[in-house]
């Protein structure tokens, strides 16, 4: 845990910040861009590119599972493209527990039918 970058408590990070933190050059955080469409920085009126920290802690998972994992650019997308699906259909609280209510009465009428 030592050799872990270390984000501080700004709200945005440059582009040269990141590739400090994250041992990336800069072109090669912009490819990223290129491949990983949520991977989209906010440009500053200068046109700079502005990281957010979930941003920056995206670049290190990426990191991390191309450079110590071993997976290819190809894979590591696949996974982003299903995670990024699951998160879009997270179910509400309320229709889960609703959900939840309707698998227990099923259950219990399941039990019933066989305590007999």
């Amino acid at each position: 845990m030592g050799n872990e970058p270390r984000l501080g408590s700004k709200v945005f990070y440059k582009i040269g910040e990141v590739s400090q933190i994250t041992k990336l050059p800069a072109y090669v955080l912009r490819f990223w861009e290129s491949e990983f469409p949520f991977l989209k920085p906010k440009k500053s009126r200068g046109n700079q590119r502005l990281y957010v920290r979930q941003e920056v802690e995206t670049v290190l998972e990426i990191k991390r599972m191309l450079y110590e994992e071993g997976h290819t650019l190809a894979g590591v997308k696949r996974y982003w493209a299903r995670r990024g699906r699951v998160a879009s259909q997270r179910v509400r609280p309320k229709e889960l527990a609703q959900k939840l209510r309707g698998n227990l009465q099923a259950i219990l009428k399941v039990l019933d039918s066989h305590s007999d």
